[in-house]
């Protein structure tokens, strides 16, 4: 697990809950729990001021961070598409992106190609991605300030359920993602029943439930949270996010617990 990263989600899992506000010295004491030392946490930290995550302020000798509004975005939208999945049943409408930026503005169109994956669109060919979900007006609001981008939507039906799951497998890598999603339900089902029966105390619990994170937290960028008529037979992704779901809810009091005492040490 990287440091940026680690800061990441202690403030997405546990300080933006305690107002988004941390001392360095008590950044530094929870960081060392994952064996980064303070040199480290001193540029991590100084690195994402200056990207515009974090501000700093001087408490008498101490420094403190705080979120910016850019990162409680972020921390926010993150969590939807980790935590959330598309409610209901799926109305048959595809959802389709096709953009135009011009040829030499490359960094921009690898912007727009990653927010749309973020979004859960998958690529049908060059310039056209699809989604069995109505997200394009996010789209544009991401690249309103963007006068060279082009961004042209339709909402269409295909021509029956087969040419869908075609049109599907075609968009994403599902069977790779599946056999991913089932790795990582062989690393944590067996430690359900540890969790549920309250063996993973303390620190450990707090390693324990960053690390799940960690491991869960890249799938919604590659899955697009598809409706059960499109995906394969056997598909082993709703049961990983119940699964992390529920470790995740079993590790919280234990890893709350020693946050909170971490931080009632320190300051």
């Amino acid at each position: 697990m990287k440091p940026r990263s680690l800061v990441f989600d202690l403030f997405g899992d546990y300080l933006r809950y305690r107002g988004g506000v941390v001392r360095l010295r008590s950044l530094v004491a929870l960081m060392d729990c994952f064996d980064v030392p303070e040199s480290t946490v001193r540029v991590v930290a100084a690195r994402m001021r200056k990207e515009g995550w974090l501000e700093s302020r001087r408490e008498g000798r101490e420094t403190v961070y705080v979120l910016t509004d850019a990162s409680w975005r972020l921390l926010d939208e993150g969590r939807e598409r980790i935590f959330g999945r598309a409610p209901g049943p799926w109305d048959g409408r595809w959802h389709m992106v096709i953009y135009s930026v011009p040829e030499s503005d490359r960094a921009l169109r690898e912007q727009l190609r990653k927010k749309l994956s973020w979004l859960g669109f998958g690529m049908l060919s060059a310039s056209v991605w699809i989604s069995p979900h109505d997200r394009i007006a996010e789209v544009r609001e991401s690249f309103a300030d963007q006068s060279s981008v082009r961004i042209d939507a339709l909402h269409a039906r295909s021509e029956g359920a087969e040419t869908d799951r075609d049109m599907a497998a075609r968009s994403w890598d599902l069977a790779a993602l599946d056999k991913e999603y089932g790795e990582l339900l062989d690393r944590y089902r067996p430690r359900l029943a540890g969790y549920r029966a309250g063996r993973t105390l303390g620190r450990d619990a707090l390693v324990e439930r960053m690390r799940l994170v960690h491991d869960y937290r890249l799938f919604p960028f590659r899955d697009p949270d598809l409706p059960p008529e499109l995906l394969p037979e056997g598909w082993a992704g709703r049961v990983a996010h119940e699964t992390f779901l529920e470790a995740h809810g079993l590790l919280r009091a234990e890893a709350e617990a020693y946050v909170n005492e971490v931080l009632g040490r320190v300051d």
